[in-house]
């Protein structure tokens, strides 16, 4: 798909065909951003990327990737390139997590995990650096509350995201000057397909409560990236929870963290 030469932004958005970042994608064509979508869902990016050009006007190419393999990354940046196009905001959305007691799961899952939620990142950040320097883009890294502190029975996914968070702040920080922000949003849980893949609908973290929709986290976390700002937190309890871990001994915050996500009883 052509790019809408009215525009000379361009936006690529990882975990594009559902979720955060679907709703990313809606966000960034409001805004007059031309899209490159990449997920492995290729059929629903697809209906997504037709009805966002039918509404908006841009242009938007959807590229089928699997980012949890070694070269994945590095294969999506070279499929962009080879289209000639440049990216100025870089959306690493991508991600998932397992649920249960590590002894008890697979290591696979769990090296595919560590491979999307940060190698991933590090690779696509690393490699559009020269076009977001050129353009004075934006970075949004996709982390969570999870980052900031241990997470019994999700245990490489909370450290993923804490990978994710430190990363971003770092980052954000040798970057000043460039004209490039970086922005970590961490939501909460999200009604999402996220709950779906990580089979964790019998987490007391989630089961029975009243999630915050994707569409409200990503219009937040836009904002927020687009102000500048290097951690977003969307919600009241969320920050105040993520805050109060700062004042608490690291084992009660462990503790307090394995109650409230141990699975409930049916």
């Amino acid at each position: 798909m052509n790019m809408n030469h009215t525009t000379s932004k361009t936006a690529l958005i990882t975990g594009a065909s559902s979720g955060i970042g679907k709703a990313l994608a809606e966000n960034f064509a409001k805004d007059d951003y031309n899209l490159v979508l990449a997920a492995r869902g290729v059929p629903k990016m697809q209906t997504l990327a037709d009805d966002l050009q039918r509404r908006y006007k841009i242009g938007v190419t959807v590229i089928g990737a699997d980012l949890e393999t070694d070269d994945g990354a590095a294969r999506l940046h070279a499929a962009i390139k080879a289209r000639n196009i440049t990216i100025s905001a870089l959306a690493n959305n991508a991600g998932y997590a397992t649920f249960g007691e590590f002894k008890d799961s697979a290591l696979a899952p769990e090296l595919a995990l560590m491979q999307l939620n940060m190698n991933t990142v590090v690779v696509l950040t690393k490699l559009f650096l020269p076009d977001l320097i050129a353009t004075r883009g934006k970075i949004m890294n996709t982390a969570s509350t999870a980052a900031f502190q241990p997470g019994p029975y999700m245990a490489v996914y909370y450290a993923t995201k804490a990978f994710v968070l430190s990363f971003s702040e770092a980052i954000a920080a040798e970057l000043e000057g460039t004209g490039i922000t970086v922005t970590a949003l961490c939501p909460g849980p999200t009604a999402s397909g996220f709950q779906d893949k990580a089979n964790m609908h019998a987490s007391a973290l989630v089961k029975g409560k009243k999630l915050p929709t994707a569409d409200d986290v990503a219009a937040a976390g836009y904002r927020a990236m687009q102000r500048g700002q290097r951690v977003y937190v969307p919600g009241v309890m969320n920050w105040v929870m993520a805050q109060s871990v700062r004042f608490t001994p690291r084992n009660w915050v462990t503790a307090l963290v394995k109650q409230m996500s141990k699975p409930s009883p049916t």
